[in-house]
């Protein structure tokens, strides 16, 4: 099979021929239609988080594809045939109170798709039967790959931010991640703020459903978030801590702000005389479980939300890197569409290497 490998952090990705793996207990083998490129892939293989995956490692947690192949162990309903998703909670224990209360994805022992495991940029990955999802027939498996993780993610932080009919939120960063953000507050009901330095993103905001556009370039976003009441939710998926501190400035009293995106100091100051006197609720928010993402699916099928990206072949994963980080990139996702799989179903190189 093709894979784009992680062998360096200060090397680009290298595209290789590898033995397609076997499925193990209570795994699955797909393959591969498409993958989403996520800024996290590229955090991962240069290494920037302070827990980093151990090279040699096959990135992607937005893989979309056929279940080919069945490991041993219940398989949850899965059969051969089945479109699936490949989330970034590859995996968790299923027992610890987290995964008890329908938290899973605060589960100390879990393991991450494109991370601990070998993930989605490649013809065939492997999956754990209980972590992948169905998804619905009529879904273009190139849609289906960005909603597995900006649409999970930025659903579950709508979710979490309580968004409610006649509640103003203000969505920070409105690009790949942000502009799902927007359509899942106006799912809600919510009146939608969109602030973001790019007008071009700011306009893609407003064609699916932002009712204020605020450019911090040409006016305070604090200022303008007040002048309209403040906001009740402020949802930050932009990762500069000037955009954390205008989110935090923009809420009304008892307002929350939700923290999605993760940037690269690890650090933001925040008053803590106002977070208590205001009523403030400071919030981190963590991708979704599997049943989030089933409702994901279920509402863009009923047609409820659209996506804006691009495709590219796996041939062209450093390429897209590049595009990502310059902002060159023409779409807010960037989509891989895999060629046919190919090799022989032998037990692959890079599993043993990892444990995946």
């Amino acid at each position: 099979m093709k894979a784009a490998v992680v062998r360096s952090f200060d090397r680009p990705l290298q595209i290789e021929e590898l033995p397609v793996p076997q499925p193990g207990q209570g795994q699955v083998l797909v393959r591969v239609e498409t993958c989403g490129l996520c800024h996290t892939d590229i955090h991962a293989a240069r290494g920037e988080w302070p827990v980093k995956p151990s090279p040699p490692f096959i990135p992607g947690h937005e893989g979309v594809g056929i279940v080919e192949r069945l490991g041993s162990g219940p398989m949850y309903g899965l059969e051969p045939g089945m479109r699936v998703a490949l989330p970034w909670l590859g995996y968790a224990c299923g027992t610890c109170r987290y995964c008890n209360s329908g938290r899973e994805t605060l589960c100390l022992e879990q393991k991450n798709m494109g991370y601990a495991l070998n993930g989605g940029f490649a013809e065939y990955a492997i999956g754990y039967a209980r972590h992948v999802v169905r998804v619905p027939d009529g879904i273009d498996p190139a849609d289906a790959s960005p909603l597995t993780c900006a649409g999970v993610t930025t659903y579950k932080a709508v979710k979490d931010s309580g968004a409610r009919s006649a509640s103003l939120v203000a969505v920070f960063g409105v690009g790949g991640l942000g502009h799902l953000a927007v359509q899942y507050a106006r799912i809600t009901g919510a009146s939608v703020i969109a602030v973001d330095i790019n007008q071009a993103r700011l306009e893609s905001a407003s064609a699916v459903g932002a009712e204020h556009l605020v450019n911090p370039l040409e006016e305070d976003p604090i200022a303008a978030i007040q002048r309209l009441g403040g906001a009740d939710a402020a949802i930050s998926t932009a990762v500069s801590p000037k955009a954390f501190e205008q989110a935090y400035g923009s809420l009304a009293r008892g307002g929350k702000l939700v923290f999605v995106g993760l940037p690269a100091d690890n650090h933001i100051q925040l008053p803590i005389f106002e977070t208590v006197l205001g009523g403030l609720d400071i919030h981190g928010s963590i991708v979704g479980t599997r049943h989030d993402l089933e409702e994901v699916f279920e509402l863009h099928r009923r047609g409820l939300t659209t996506l804006e990206y691009a495709e590219r072949p796996l041939e062209d994963v450093n390429a897209a890197i590049e595009q990502v980080l310059d902002g060159s990139a023409p779409a807010p996702r960037l989509v891989f569409r895999m060629a046919s799989g190919s090799g022989a179903a032998t037990a692959g190189e890079l599993g043993a290497t990892i444990g995946a």
